[in-house]
């Protein structure tokens, strides 16, 4: 995995992560996806586990806690998910055809075309200009109906 510079970070194990109440955890978990997913909060390029942690009245040791033991992933690549997920179904959608990568990754939430860029190759394993060629289905012409001129034969559609 040498493209893009992405490494596999080993996970260090936090204390703090025992430290929070199972039923605390799920309850976190429940208003975390509700945030992020349900309100769309991943499309924020500004928001942050900060702010997560401020909407939610805890602290952000706790979102970390939470995504890494519920997610298991930590808060960038979580919301990073939901965004490559959304810009797939983006790139395959004959609406935004001529948006270019830089209009898609700002509608999903990323910040700029290289963080874009390499979160989609680390989630798809191709990049999204590949990824748009692979699933685009092309434009499909309608055939012409009605009656053929007289005298007409079969080779004269070849």
């Amino acid at each position: 995995m040498s493209k893009y510079n992405i490494t596999e970070k080993k996970e260090k194990e936090a204390a703090y992560r025992t430290l929070v109440s199972p039923r605390l955890m799920d309850d976190l978990k429940e208003k975390i996806l509700e945030i992020i997913l349900i309100n769309k909060k991943y499309k924020d390029k500004d928001y942050s586990a900060k702010k997560l942690a401020e909407d939610l009245h805890t602290n952000t040791r706790y979102i970390s806690a939470v995504v890494s033991v519920k997610f298991h992933t930590n808060y960038t690549s979580f919301v990073n998910k939901y965004r490559i997920e959304d810009a797939m179904a983006i790139l395959v959608d004959r609406r935004y055809k001529d948006y270019n990568m830089e209009d898609i990754s700002d509608m999903v939430g990323f910040s700029n075309r290289q963080s874009f860029y390499a979160s989609f190759y680390k989630f798809t394993g191709i990049t999204p200009r590949e990824y748009k060629l692979k699933h685009m289905q092309p434009e499909k012409t309608p055939k012409k109906r009605g009656r053929k001129p007289k005298g007409w034969t079969p080779e004269d559609d070849k």
